[in-house]
């Protein structure tokens, strides 16, 4: 059976180590984010722990891919994540569950997951990997994701807080109202949290995999 181009996600939670029943709580929260995943047509199967705190999945959409790293580590916060992209083949037919898959687009992931977790070619943390056939869209892809990354790991358990109510209402004042608070204490929340800047990244992102991958 011929072999068709794919986006893979595998990811691991930083500092697993130093959590107790982690495995508990990741598969709670992946649980419901399978959910949520599958329903908006994020993912083709449903996220599977494949060992200790590592999971991945397929992707079903290039162009929104930004928007499920973004939202996956909304779901499962306060665990952090590295999250390894690899864009490739993957043979046969794809039935789950994920980890009894394999191929390029899973070698790919691989790669760039355990990139992250050495910190290749880079003087600063990042949490984000992406690895294909294309050496210039990798450069681009993790560029972007190391400017993001940089901003994501100074957000506050606060700001996170007001940034997922904010993505479900976008209104200052509907998400002011759900959360208590007054507007202006939600809107210095989203800017002191880099909400805007993290947006432009996902902008930016959805526009270069739209061009590179359709």
């Amino acid at each position: 059976m011929a072999e068709r181009g794919y986006a893979v996600l595998i990811a691991d939670v930083v500092g697993s180590r130093a959590r107790r029943n982690l495995r508990a709580l990741l598969g709670q929260r992946l649980e419901l984010a399978s959910r949520a995943h599958l329903r908006g047509r994020y993912i083709r199967l449903p996220y599977a722990i494949t060992a200790g705190d590592e999971f991945q999945t397929i992707v079903r959409s290039y162009a929104r891919l930004p928007e499920l790293i973004f939202d996956l580590r909304e779901r499962v916060w306060p665990l952090r994540l590295r999250v390894g992209i690899g864009i490739g083949a993957v043979p046969g037919r794809l039935r789950g569950p994920v980890n009894r898959l394999g191929g390029e687009a899973f070698q790919f992931a691989r790669t760039a997951l355990e990139g992250v977790k050495r910190g290749e070619g880079n003087k600063f943390k990042v949490l984000t990997g992406f690895k294909t056939k294309d050496a210039v869209f990798d450069s681009t892809a993790n560029l972007i994701y190391a400017l993001q990354d940089t901003l994501l790991l100074k957000i506050t358990e606060k700001q996170w807080e007001t940034i997922a109510v904010f993505r479900k209402k976008r209104r200052l004042q509907t998400t002011a109202k759900a959360m208590r608070l007054d507007m202006s204490t939600v809107s210095r929340n989203l800017k002191r949290g880099y909400f805007w800047q993290v947006e432009e990244t996902m902008k930016g992102m959805r526009m270069l995999m739209e061009k590179r991958w359709g």
